[in-house]
Formats: C-alpha cells, structure tokens, sequence
C-alpha cells in the first residue's frame, strides 16, 4: 500500500478515565458538546449507540452549511471499543453520494470508524481508524477536525484544563 492510500490512523491521549471517554463518545448530550469541528455545532436527530442501533446527525458549519450524516453501530464494547458506519445523507437520512455532499470524488460512500479506548495510567489512549485516505482526509480538514474535536473532549472531561 502506497502513502496516498494509506487510511486515516489517529490516537490522542485523553486525561480522564476510559470509562468517562466512552461515555463521552456513547452520550447524546456530552457529544453535542465536542462532536463537532471548531465553529460547528451537532445536533442529533435519533442516536441509539447499541449494536445495530444508528444515528442521523447534523454538523451545523456557519461557512459551509449543513452536513447531514446517518450511520449505524456495528461494535459496541464499552469502555473498549465502538465500530461505526458513517454515510452522508439529507435532512430525512436519505444517502446522497459524497460528490452531492461536495466531497472528492474519490471520498468513499461509506467509510467505517473504529475507536479503541486504552488506559493509560489516569489517560486513556483513544486510537481513531477509519476506512478513508489520510491524504485526502487532510486535504478536506477532516483530520485536523479530529484532533480539535479530540482537544475539545479533553476540555469537556477536564475544564480545569483550560487555566
């Protein structure tokens, strides 16, 4: 496998425990407040983080608009592990094809996340796989969006952090 197809690989080290880091990612209300890239807010429509179960979200972008997105969750391990799909999607969570959704035409329709939660001491290690190219995720922001997204969890889990 070439560089330019190598897939998108991230771990960031959180300071609280891997129980409170999977809630993070497995709680509506907590994930309204770090699901997002900087600028964005998220809202859910339904999220229902059991195996099988799914979700319809919203990344709301004051510069680029809506994102709708839909998935289901294929793994749900807690506090090790979740597996999720991720497919772009309209407002009634009809799929629409990344090109619609101003994607590059070479973004996959769907894309597989999977995230391993590992203690660390007090930390816990958050390992991010998903099934797209790491090139074209940076060229997007989609990378950069996850390591503020992974910093504004580490906030919401520790405010005393940000003195």
């Amino acid at each position: 496998m070439n560089s330019s197809n190598k897939e998108l690989f991230i771990t960031h080290l959180v300071d609280a425990p891997k129980e409170a880091v999977f809630q993070a990612w497995a709680d509506a209300e907590q994930l309204k407040h770090w699901y997002a890239p900087d600028g964005c807010t998220i809202e859910f429509k339904t999220i229902d983080v059991t195996p099988g179960g799914g979700f319809h979200s919203c990344v709301h972008d004051p510069i680029y608009g809506d994102c709708w997105i839909k998935g289901r969750y294929i793994t749900v391990l807690p506090p090790e592990k979740l597996v999720f799909t991720m497919v772009l999607s309209d407002s009634d969570g009809n799929s629409i094809t990344s090109v619609k959704a101003g994607k590059p035409e070479d973004w996959p329709e769907e894309t597989v996340t999977t995230v391993i939660f590992e203690a660390v001491g007090e930390q816990t290690r958050i390992s991010v796989h998903q099934t797209v190219s790491e090139e074209e995720a940076k060229k997007t922001g989609a990378y950069q969006s996850w390591i503020k997204m992974f910093n504004r969890l580490n906030l919401l889990l520790n405010p005393e952090a940000a003195h």
